[in-house]
C-alpha cells in the first residue's frame, strides 16, 4: 500500500498575514539543523562513510554556528563522538537524514521574533517509506526551540526553492509541478501558497534542476542543485561550458530564464556562472552559506578536494569575498543523492526589528 502524507487544512492566519517572512541564507544564524544518517537502505555498503561524512560536514560549520543534529533514541553518544562537542545531539525519532527538505522553514517578522513553518512531507513524491517521523519533525523542533508552528497546506522541500530575503524567491518547474508533489494545485495556486508561507511577492521559475536528481534517491529537480544566491539581485548558476555535460542544454534554458526576469525589487538579476568539471561527482551549486563561511563540497577525503575541485573553490572565494571557502567531503553524500545544502537548515538568529 502506497503511504501518502495529507496535507492539512489552513487554520490562522498565514506566515505573510501575520507579518513573517523567511530571510535569505546570508543572513546571521543562530544555529544550524541537520539529521544523522538512518536509512540503511538509501546508502547501503556507505552506511558508515555517509555518517564519517556528516559528521565532518557537522564538524565543519560548527566552527562557525552551532549544529543540532536530530538523531534517532540511542544514538546521541554516537553523534557526540563522530561530531565533537560543538554538535547538540537531540534524540527524536527521525526515518532519513535530509534536513532541508523534511525539516521546517523559518521565517521572522520585523520584531526579529522567530517561527517555524511546517509543508507537507511526502518523501520527494512517496519514494521512500516510512516517512511519518520525518514529516514530524517540523513539530518537535519547534517545540524543541519554543517557536510558533504554521502548518501549510501543500507539499515542498526546502532544497526545492532559494529567497533572497527581498521578496524574490528561485524554484524549478521540474520539482513543484510534478504531481507526484501536489496534484490538485494549479501553478498559480502553488505561487500563492509561496507567498501566503514564505513571505515573497516574485516567483521566478527555472525549467530544471539537475538532470541526474531524478531516479529511487532523486529529487525531481531541486534547485539547490544548480543553483544559489550570492545576494539580492544576484545569483550563481551552474553553467557548464563542455557541450558533452549532460547539463548543457538544461543550463542554458534555466540561464535564458534567469536572463528574461526581474526580482521583486525590479532589477534585471546579475548572474554568475559556474563552470564545472566534466567529471565531477558533486553538485558544487549544494552549498551551504554558514555564519562566515562557505561549506562546499569536494571530490576529495580532505577539505582541499581534488584537481577538479581547485577552480571552484577559488571561484568561490571570488564571489564570497568576506566568507572562509570550506571544504567537505561530497561524494557520499551525493551517492545518497545531495549535497551540504541538502542535509542542512539555517535556523535565523533572532532580534532586533530589521531595518
Amino acid at each position: 500500500m502506497t503511504q501518502t502524507t495529507p496535507t492539512p487544512t489552513r487554520t490562522g492566519p498565514t506566515p505573510a498575514e501575520a507579518g513573517y517572512s523567511m530571510p535569505a541564507e546570508w543572513a546571521p544564524h543562530s544555529a544550524c539543523v541537520m539529521i544523522w544518517p538512518t536509512r540503511r537502505e538509501l546508502w547501503r555498503e556507505r552506511f558508515e562513510d555517509a555518517k564519517r561524512d556528516y559528521a565532518a560536514v557537522a564538524r565543519a560549520i560548527a566552527a562557525f554556528e552551532p549544529v543540532v543534529m536530530l538523531c534517532n533514541p540511542g544514538l546521541s553518544a554516537e553523534v557526540r563522538s563522530l561530531c565533537g562537542g560543538g554538535v547538540e545531539a537531540l534524540e527524536v525519532p527521525v526515518d532519513d537524514s535530509w534536513a532541508r527538505d523534511s525539516g521546517p522553514a523559518f521565517v521572522t517578522n520585523a520584531a526579529g521574533e522567530l517561527a517555524a513553518v511546517k509543508f507537507g512531507f511526502n518523501a520527494w513524491g512517496n519514494r521512500w517509506h516510512p516517512h511519518d517521523q520525518d514529516a514530524l519533525v517540523p513539530d518537535r523542533l519547534a517545540a524543541h526551540l519554543g517557536v510558533p508552528l504554521f502548518e501549510a497546506p501543500f507539499v515542498l522541500e526546502g532544497g526545492a526553492f532559494f529567497v533572497d530575503g527581498e521578496g524574490t524567491l528561485i524554484t524549478t518547474e521540474q520539482c513543484l509541478l510534478n504531481p507526484n508533489r501536489n496534484p490538485h494545485l494549479s501553478k498559480a495556486e502553488i505561487e500563492q501558497g509561496l507567498r501566503d508561507y514564505l513571505g515573497v511577492s516574485t516567483v521566478i521559475w527555472l525549467p530544471f534542476g539537475h538532470s541526474l536528481d531524478v531516479g529511487p534517491a532523486g529529487t525531481d529537480g531541486h534547485v539547490d542543485g544548480v543553483a544559489q544566491y550570492l545576494a539580492p539581485g544576484r545569483v550563481l548558476l551552474e553553467v557548464p561550458s563542455d557541450p558533452r555535460s549532460g547539463e548543457y542544454d538544461r543550463a542554458r534554458a534555466n540561464l535564458a530564464r534567469l536572463q528574461a526576469s526581474h526580482d521583486a525589487a525590479g532589477r534585471p538579476l546579475e548572474i554568475e556562472h559556474l563552470d564545472p568539471d566534466l567529471a565531477a561527482e558533486v553538485s558544487y551549486a549544494n552549498h551551504y552559506l554558514a555564519n562566515g563561511a562557505v561549506i562546499v563540497p569536494v571530490g576529495g577525503d580532505g577539505p582541499e578536494g581534488d584537481e577538479r575541485d581547485a577552480p571552484v573553490l577559488e571561484f568561490l572565494a571570488r564571489m564570497h569575498p568576506d566568507r572562509e571557502i570550506v571544504g567537505v567531503p561530497g561524494e557520499t553524500i551525493a551517492f545518497g543523492g545531495g549535497g551540504p545544502h541538502c542535509i542542512t537548515q539555517q535556523v535565523p538568529a533572532a532580534g532586533p526589528a530589521r531595518g
